[in-house]
């Protein structure tokens, strides 16, 4: 019977948990890299500090944290970027995220929102009905939705944070 083994159940199981495991952990290491650009000492960086202890909470080793602090004082060419997005049913959304390519991560979000029934907003025109709270956004108006438009939207969301370059994806819908 092929493709029935024992061993290659388990060889499928840990390559797709292994590639879900790497793209955390680019995504954690690049936020370190944005964290160390201004400051290198996590001692005088409370983003550094905060972004070293959540890469460690899920596992990610020394060694790749020290070599992406390393990266970021030889590098410069990181950006963080802020885009605003209409989802399903006017949905707010805010995109956060880090890249070394604005022009191409800005190209390829686009794309997606386009693909998804959603569109890109004009700068400003969404960060207004959120305020900025201690761990992060959070919507001032929160918006009604219905069931199938939540279905769009948090298709929407795991397509977005699926992206190597995107952090974070808020919204406000209830």
């Amino acid at each position: 019977m092929a493709g029935h083994s024992h061993w290659k159940q388990i060889k499928q199981q840990k390559g797709r948990a292994d590639a879900a495991r790497g793209a955390l952990f680019s995504k954690l290491l690049a936020a370190i890299s944005i964290a160390a650009k201004t400051e290198p000492n996590p001692d005088f960086n409370p983003r550094l500090r905060s972004a070293i202890e959540k890469a460690k909470e899920n596992k990610v080793p020394l060694e790749n944290i020290e070599r992406a602090i390393k990266k970021a004082s030889e590098e410069k060419d990181l950006a963080e970027f802020t885009i605003e997005a209409y989802g399903p049913e006017g949905i707010a959304i805010i995109i956060e995220g880090i890249t070394d390519n604005t022009n191409r991560t800005t190209s390829e979000i686009r794309h997606l929102l386009d693909s998804n029934e959603a569109k890109m907003a004009n700068p400003g025109s969404v960060l207004w009905g959120f305020e900025k709270a201690e761990g992060g956004w959070k919507a001032k108006f929160p918006q009604a939705i219905t069931s199938e438009g939540k279905q769009k939207l948090e298709d929407l969301v795991k397509i977005l944070e699926d992206h190597n370059d995107v952090q974070k994806v808020i919204t406000n819908a209830q």
